[in-house]
C-alpha cells in the first residue's frame, strides 16, 4: 500500500515538473516574448555602439578616471566622465576597444544586432554562420591591426587591435617574425574569406589567372599567327557565337584586339613557357665577405642575413607576471567630501585671518596627499602667504604641510595638506598600469603616484644617474627596490646587468638568486652582490675601464651612444671577429654611498665621479642611495654629476637643501612620501610599495628559469703592487695550461686573465699565475693598471721558438 501511494506521488511530481517545463518552452516560444527579448537586445546594441563611437572623442579625457578602477569605484564618479553614456558605457567601451579587442569589438554589435532582428522577425539570417564569421573576424582583426598598428599609438590612448591583438602580434613577431605573422595573417585571412563566402574561391581563381596572364604579355613577344585567313574568314569567324578560336574586332581607335571564347564543356588550359634562368650576380655586387669556419670565403650582403637577436641565448626566458606582486583592497575607498570641506573652510578662515581674501580654493585629492589650489584676490603678495605655513598646519591640525607658491605653470597657489586616511601605493596597480606596460623607454622607472593619481615614470637613460637620500625609515630602500623591480619587469637579461653594492650586507642578499640572469661582477668575485670596502673600490675601476673599452668600440663603429651601436650590431653592420660585441645597459645601485665615503674617500667618489661624467653615452648608469644627506657624503662632485634627485623626509631643512638644492623633504609625512627633483622641476610623489616578499617571490621566480653559464664578467682589475714580479717566477714549475694559453693569448692579441679564465673553464687565482708566468716568459708585458697587457710575441712560429726554448 505504502508503495502505491509512493509511485503516485513520484508521478504527481513528475507531472508537476513537466508541467512547469513546458509552460517555460511556452513562454519562450511565444512571439510576443522573442519580439520583446529581440528589442531589448538591439537597445542595448545600440547603447553599447554609442559607448565605442563615443569612445573616439572622450576616451582621452576619460583615460585617467576609468584606468585600473573598479567598477564599482567609478560609479562614485557619476557624471563626471566624458562619455555620452555614462560610467558604465565608458568602463564597457575602454573594455572592448583597449583590454580586449580593439576596433574589432564592432563585430560583436554586428552578431547581437542579428540576433536582436532575428528574434523580432526582421531578418532569417543563419545565427550560427554569423557568429562564426563575426568570432573569426573579431579575433584576425584585433591581431592584424595591432600587428600593423604596433609602431603607431605609443602616445594615443586607443588601442586600435586591443591588448589581445597586441599580446597575440607580441608573440608571434617573437616566435615566427615579421615575414611569418605576415604569412600567417594572410593565410588565415583567406581561409576565413573562405568559409564565409562561395564567391570567394572564383575571385581568387579569376585574380590569379588575370595576374599571370598579364605576367605572361609583359614576358612574350606578339607572334605571327601560323595559318592565314582568306578574305571572308575573318567575317565569318565574328559571325560564328560558337567559334573556339580567336575572334577579331575593332574598336574606336581602329586597333585589332584579340578575345578567346572558349566553349562551355571544355576548359582552357593556357601555355606554359620556360623562363630564363636568371643571369648570375656579378661578385662586385656583393659588398660583405663573411669568414666561415672552414677558412673559405662566403659573399654575404647583410641586408639579406637575419638579425642578430641578443635574447636568443635566453628565448624560453619570460619576464614575472603581476601575478608575483600583492595587490592591495581599495574597492571600500572613497573621497572623504567632509574632510575636504572642512579643510578648505579652515584654510579660508586661517588666511582671512590675516588680512587675506581668496576668490576660490579647489581641492585635488592625492593617495596621500590633498592639494588645495587658492587663487588669492588681486594685490595680495605671495610672500605673505608663504610665511603663513606653520600657521595653516596649526589651524588644519595637520603634521606638516607644503606652501607651493606659485604653482609651476599655473595662476596658483598650492596648498598641500596630508589625508587623515592614507592609501597604500601598491607596487602591483603601478606595474599592471597600461602607462607601464606601453611605455617604450630604454630603463623605464615606475616610481609610484603623484598627487593628481597619474603613474609617476622614468627613464633612466635621460636622467641619467639617481641621487636617493632620506632618513632612516622614511621609505630609501623600498624605493631602491621599487627601481629595480621596475627594471626586471621590462628588461630581458640579455638587456640589462646590475651591479649591487650594499655595505649593510641584507639589503640586496634577496637579490642573489638573479645572479646568472642580471648580475654583473668581477671575475675573482664568488658572490655577485658586493659587501666589502676593497672590491667595491675594484669594481668602480673595473667599470672604468669597461666604460673606456666601450668608447673604444664605438669609436670603430662611429656611432655616438649605445642605442646606435647596438643597433648596428643588430643588423650585422659591425663584425664580431673585430672585437664587437651587443653591449647590455649596466645599472650601478649603491645602497649606502655614507658609508662608503667614511672609509675610502677619494678612492671612491674618483671613480663614481669618473663613470658619472662620462659613462651615459655607453650605457652606464648609477644609482647611490644614503640615509645622511651632508655636505661631506654628498659633495659638489657628487651633486653636479647627479642631477636627478629622489627626497624622502629629512629632519631638517640643511639636509633638504643638500639634496634638492631648496626646502621641502623637512615638510614631507615620511612612509614613502618623496619629492622627485630633475632639473627645475619637483614632483610630490608616492612611492610605491614593494615588500620584502615580493621582492623574494619576484627572485624566485627569475632563478628558477635558465641562466647565463655564470654572472656578467667585468673586465679584470689589479691594483699596482699586486701582481708578482717577473723575476720571482721559476719557468720550470710552469702551469700545465702554459704552452695552450701562450697560443691563445698570441693568437688573439690580447693580453687578458679574464680570456684565459672563460676559455680554460678555470679559477680566476690559477688564470692570474698563468698571466704572470707569461710575463716572466716574455710573451705579454707588465701590468699596466685598467690596461690591458701588451702582448710581446706577434706570430705563432716566434712563439713555438720561445716555448721550444723553454722546454
Amino acid at each position: 500500500m505504502a508503495k502505491k501511494k509512493n509511485t503516485k506521488q513520484e508521478k504527481r511530481k513528475e507531472k508537476k515538473e513537466g508541467g512547469f517545463f513546458k509552460s517555460l518552452k511556452a513562454f519562450l516560444a511565444n512571439e510576443r516574448t522573442q519580439y520583446i527579448t529581440g528589442l531589448i537586445i538591439c537597445l542595448f546594441t545600440i547603447y553599447i555602439g554609442l559607448a565605442l563611437i563615443s569612445f573616439f572623442f572622450t576616451g582621452g579625457a576619460d583615460q585617467s578616471k576609468i584606468e585600473n578602477v573598479p567598477l564599482s569605484d567609478l560609479v562614485a564618479y557619476k557624471g563626471s566622465v566624458e562619455n555620452w553614456t555614462g560610467v558604465r558605457g565608458a568602463y564597457l567601451a575602454d573594455l572592448l576597444m583597449n583590454q580586449w579587442f580593439g576596433i574589432s569589438s564592432f563585430l560583436i554589435l554586428i552578431f547581437f544586432g542579428t540576433l536582436g532582428a532575428r528574434l523580432m522577425k526582421l531578418t532569417k539570417a543563419n545565427l550560427l554562420k554569423r557568429f562564426l564569421f563575426c568570432g573569426s573576424m573579431m579575433i584576425w582583426g584585433s591581431v592584424f591591426l595591432a600587428f600593423l598598428f604596433v609602431k603607431g599609438y605609443e602616445d594615443t590612448f586607443v588601442y586600435l587591435g586591443g591588448l589581445h591583438g597586441y599580446y597575440i602580434s607580441e608573440w608571434l613577431i617573437s616566435n615566427i617574425g615579421i615575414p611569418g605573422t605576415v604569412l600567417l595573417l594572410l593565410g588565415t585571412g583567406l581561409i576565413i574569406a573562405i568559409f564565409s563566402s562561395k564567391r570567394t574561391v572564383p575571385f581568387l581563381q579569376r585574380l590569379l589567372s588575370f595576374g599571370w596572364m598579364k605576367r605572361k604579355k609583359k614576358k612574350e613577344k606578339p607572334e605571327e599567327p601560323e595559318f592565314q585567313f582568306g578574305e571572308n574568314e575573318p567575317e565569318e569567324v565574328m559571325d560564328n557565337p560558337e567559334s573556339d578560336i580567336y575572334r577579331f574586332a575593332e574598336d574606336d581607335d581602329h586597333e585589332v584586339t584579340f578575345e578567346v571564347n572558349v566553349p562551355k564543356d571544355e576548359e582552357y588550359i593556357p601555355e606554359i613557357q620556360e623562363e630564363q634562368e636568371p643571369e648570375e650576380d656579378n661578385e662586385e655586387d656583393m659588398p660583405f665577405t663573411v669568414d666561415v669556419p672552414e677558412g673559405d670565403t662566403e659573399e654575404m650582403d647583410p641586408a639579406d642575413m637575419e638579425p642578430y637577436d641578443p635574447k636568443l641565448d635566453l628565448s624560453s626566458y619570460r619576464n614575472p607576471s603581476v601575478d608575483l606582486l600583492k595587490k592591495y583592497d581599495m574597492k571600500d575607498y572613497q573621497v572623504d567630501m567632509e574632510e575636504q570641506t572642512a579643510n578648505q573652510r579652515r584654510i579660508k578662515q586661517t588666511l582671512e585671518n590675516f588680512g587675506i581674501n581668496i576668490s576660490s580654493i579647489k581641492a585635488t585629492v592625492g593617495p596621500t596627499i590633498t592639494l588645495y589650489e587658492v587663487i588669492p584676490e588681486a594685490g595680495v603678495r605671495i610672500s605673505k602667504i608663504r610665511n603663513l605655513e606653520d600657521d595653516i598646519a596649526l589651524s588644519l591640525s595637520a603634521l606638516g604641510i607644503r606652501i607651493i607658491a606659485p604653482m609651476p605653470g599655473k595662476g596658483t597657489i598650492g596648498i598641500e595638506v596630508p589625508n587623515k586616511d592614507p592609501q597604500i601605493v601598491s607596487m602591483q596597480s603601478v606595474i599592471a598600469s597600461r602607462k607601464f606596460q606601453e611605455c617604450k623607454y630604454e630603463l623605464p622607472i615606475a616610481l609610484g603616484k603623484t598627487i593628481t593619481n597619474e603613474i609617476f615614470m622614468v627613464d633612466l637613460c635621460k636622467m641619467p644617474h639617481l641621487l636617493v637620500a632620506g632618513a632612516t625609515g622614511q621609505g630609501k630602500s623600498v624605493g631602491l627596490n621599487a627601481i629595480i623591480t621596475s627594471l626586471l619587469y621590462k628588461k630581458h637579461p640579455s638587456e640589462l646587468k646590475f651591479v649591487m653594492v650594499d655595505p649593510k650586507m641584507v639589503e640586496f642578499s634577496i637579490y642573489a638568486e638573479i645572479e646568472r640572469h642580471y648580475l654583473a661582477k668581477l671575475p675573482d668575485m664568488d658572490k655577485a652582490i658586493i659587501t666589502d670596502f676593497t672590491k667595491v673600490i675594484h669594481t668602480l675601476n673595473s667599470l672604468c675601464k669597461l666604460m673606456d673599452d666601450r668608447y673604444d668600440l664605438l669609436m670603430k663603429a662611429h656611432t655616438r651612444n649605445i642605442k646606435e651601436y647596438n643597433e648596428k650590431f643588430i643588423n650585422r653592420r659591425l663584425n664580431p671577429n673585430k672585437g664587437h660585441m651587443f653591449m647590455p645597459y649596466i645599472v650601478v645601485v649603491i645602497d649606502e654611498f655614507g658609508d662608503l665615503i667614511m672609509t675610502a674617500g677619494k678612492e671612491i667618489e674618483m671613480p663614481i665621479a669618473r663613470i658619472a661624467q662620462k659613462a651615459r653615452a655607453v650605457g652606464i648608469h648609477m644609482v647611490i642611495a644614503t640615509q645622511r644627506p651632508t655636505t661631506n657624503i654628498i659633495t659638489g662632485t657628487i651633486k653636479a654629476n647627479f642631477p636627478a634627485r629622489m627626497a624622502f623626509r629629512v629632519t631638517s631643512m640643511i639636509d633638504s637643501r643638500t639634496i634638492l638644492d631648496g626646502p621641502g623633504a623637512n615638510q614631507l609625512i615620511g612612509r614613502g612620501d618623496m619629492l622627485f627633483s630633475q632639473g627645475n622641476d619637483m614632483v610630490r610623489v608616492q612611492c610605491a610599495f614593494v615588500d620584502t616578499p615580493e621582492v623574494e617571490s619576484i627572485s624566485t621566480y627569475i632563478g628558477e628559469q635558465v641562466g647565463f653559464p655564470t654572472a656578467h664578467l667585468l673586465p679584470e682589475y689589479v691594483p699596482e703592487g699586486e701582481s708578482s714580479a717577473p723575476g720571482n717566477i721559476d719557468l720550470s714549475d710552469r702551469d700545465p695550461l702554459f704552452d695552450e694559453a701562450a697560443r691563445l693569448i698570441v693568437l688573439q692579441q690580447q693580453g687578458s686573465t679574464s680570456l684565459i679564465q672563460r676559455k680554460f673553464a678555470i679559477g680566476y687565482n690559477r688564470a692570474g699565475r698563468l698571466m704572470d708566468q707569461l710575463e716572466a716568459a716574455g710573451i705579454v708585458g707588465a701590468f699596466e693598471g685598467s690596461k690591458a697587457r701588451q702582448v710581446l710575441i706577434q706570430d705563432e712560429y716566434s712563439l713555438e721558438q720561445l716555448l721550444n726554448g723553454l722546454k
